[in-house]
């Protein structure tokens, strides 16, 4: 005899109605075992179980599943499930997770001090650096929570302990595809009044990876290194990921001011682990179990950076809480730290429709800058060029929701780049289009380019570069696929278009001197005959 189910409360929420609801259906078909219904579905018994369970909002497929070996009405469910989607989706986006002691794969931002633990040594360092240097740069791998320690930790710190000078005020920007427009804004601040202003550059090593002109590149570098000045009135840090590291040293006045003063943050302590896990649930009134505590320890202290992916399952957790425990049960459940990622993106993905999945996958892709020699990047991209159709606004709205991506300032990205390694899908995704994601980059580049300079035609692909798109983003009839958006398609249209009316010139060029060549040769020849039979009329009265 199975188990009996925990008893549901169907006002608690869209989750627990929507459980209750098909508890009710399979009552109302026999209360077969749920094997049965497995046989029935081919889906396995504890999948089936937990769409019933009222700890989670099923996938859609599931969903029917259940419904369909239970003798119920497809489309009739298939409207409830969407009801209480939506249900479900306004309360995530609105509700209970405003309260999360954790922020998942999100950085903690600078109104998350409370919540921000195991970094204070690094904070105060960095404060000193700032105070006696006007350069700092941090360096740390990616997922040693740099961005977290900036906002949460460092930009508080300073505003309520710059003893050493008079603050104006504290800025935070990333490079982004076009640094020195972002930049000049920043900097356009009112000076001479003895006060000074703190740049914090998050990601820095977006210079390398999204700004695409070498040119661009150095002036935004060189518009940094003015803090430097004796008369300044700017002071900086720099966040860049260990391995840019060496890219820094391409500029040599760049190197010069990292060497002067720049902090290298190593993984926690499990001290300070311990801290990040407890204090921030202790705020909220929480507890962690401690076979829980340890058994994230042991995980993420041989975990290359672990700290996304900690604060992820620790969110995970928190939405399973047990009243106000966090226990070893819920953890076990969503398959510990390397499981929580995937756990949560798959059980997204899988929810999809096949034409909602499949804007999934470019969307994705879309937000991935493929490494070369070099670790995989997230792509920060502006909405605009995602091109939201009302299948990718669905998936866009799941995924933000899932807190697996964050939009901001009409710029989307992925949440944080743990998400390209700790979700195997994602991850086979890019290896298995990697050569065509460069490509693709550099075409969205050269698009935009052409769209700046006015749609000059010397901006447009050709020989070599024309060929190998044509290959990899046109259909049989020439047209460009759906992978590219709008202005993309226009650029390669463009090109396409050029490339034939140039060969359609060279041909009735080349067709023009052939017809001038041949009449050349018939004047030649005529010519040569008329000499020829002058001579021999000569040689011959």
């Amino acid at each position: 005899m199975g188990r009996r189910e925990k008893a549901l409360d169907p006002t608690e929420g869209p989750v627990q109605r929507l459980a209750h609801d098909l508890r009710q259906l399979r009552d109302e078909a026999g209360s077969p075992a749920y094997r049965e219904l497995a046989h029935r579905t081919g889906y396995s018994a504890p999948t089936l179980s937990e769409a019933a369970a009222g700890r989670k909002f099923p996938s859609l497929p599931v969903t029917l599943a259940y419904v369909r070996a239970c003798g119920g009405d497809e489309e009739e469910w298939a409207q409830r499930w969407q009801v209480a989607a939506d249900a479900h989706a306004q309360q995530s986006a609105h509700g209970d997770d405003e309260a999360a002691p954790y922020r998942g794969l999100s950085r903690y931002g600078t109104g998350d001090q409370h919540l921000f633990f195991g970094r204070q040594p690094e904070v105060e360092r960095l404060a000193r650096m700032i105070a006696q240097h006007r350069f700092v740069a941090l360096v740390g791998a990616s997922g040693s929570g740099k961005s977290s320690l900036l906002r949460a930790g460092l930009a508080p710190e300073l505003q309520r302990s710059a003893r050493d000078f008079q603050l104006r005020g504290i800025s935070i920007c990333t490079p982004g595809p076009d640094p020195v427009h972002a930049l000049r804004s920043l900097l356009a601040l009112p000076g001479q009044d003895g006060k000074e202003t703190i740049l914090l550059v998050d990601q820095f090593e977006e210079l390398f990876t999204l700004c695409q002109d070498p040119q661009e590149r150095g002036e935004f570098i060189e518009l940094l290194l003015t803090a430097q000045a004796e008369k300044s009135s700017l002071r900086v840090l720099i966040a860049v990921r260990a391995d840019f590291y060496g890219h820094c040293a391409d500029h040599q006045a760049l190197a010069n001011a990292m060497n002067k003063a720049h902090l290298l943050i190593s993984a926690m302590s499990p001290d300070r682990l311990r801290e990040a896990i407890i204090k921030p649930a202790h705020q909220a009134g929480l507890l962690v179990e401690r076979s829980v505590t340890d058994q994230i320890l042991e995980e993420v202290t041989s975990e290359p950076g672990g700290l996304p992916l900690m604060s992820h399952t620790l969110l995970e957790v928190w939405r399973r809480r047990t009243g106000r425990r966090l226990t070893l049960a819920a953890y076990e459940a969503i398959g510990g730290i390397r499981g929580a990622v995937a756990h949560t993106a798959e059980s997204v993905f899988t929810g999809l429709t096949p034409e909602q999945a499949g804007a999934a996958r470019a969307m994705l892709l879309r937000l991935v800058s493929p490494g070369e020699g070099s670790l995989d990047t997230r792509r920060p991209v502006p909405l605009a060029e995602i091109q939201v159709s009302e299948a990718q606004a669905a998936v866009l709205e799941q995924l933000i929701l899932a807190r697996l991506l964050t939009i901001d300032d009409d710029r989307v990205e992925l949440a944080h780049e743990a998400l390209i390694s700790a979700w195997p899908r994602l991850n086979g995704w890019v290896d298995e289009e990697r050569e065509r994601l460069h490509l693709h980059r550099r075409l969205t580049e050269a698009a935009r380019t052409w769209k700046i300079l006015g749609e000059d035609s010397g901006a447009l692909y050709r020989g070599v570069l024309l060929s190998v798109a044509r290959t990899e983003f046109t259909t049989s009839k020439n047209e460009p696929t759906g992978t590219l958006n709008d202005l993309e398609a226009e650029f390669l249209t463009a090109s396409i278009a050029e490339h034939d009316r140039v060969a359609v010139e060279v041909a009735r060029t080349a067709r023009r001197m052939q017809i001038l060549m041949n009449l050349i040769m018939v004047l030649v020849a005529s010519g040569l005959s008329i000499w020829v039979m002058w001579f021999f009329s000569r040689e011959h009265p």
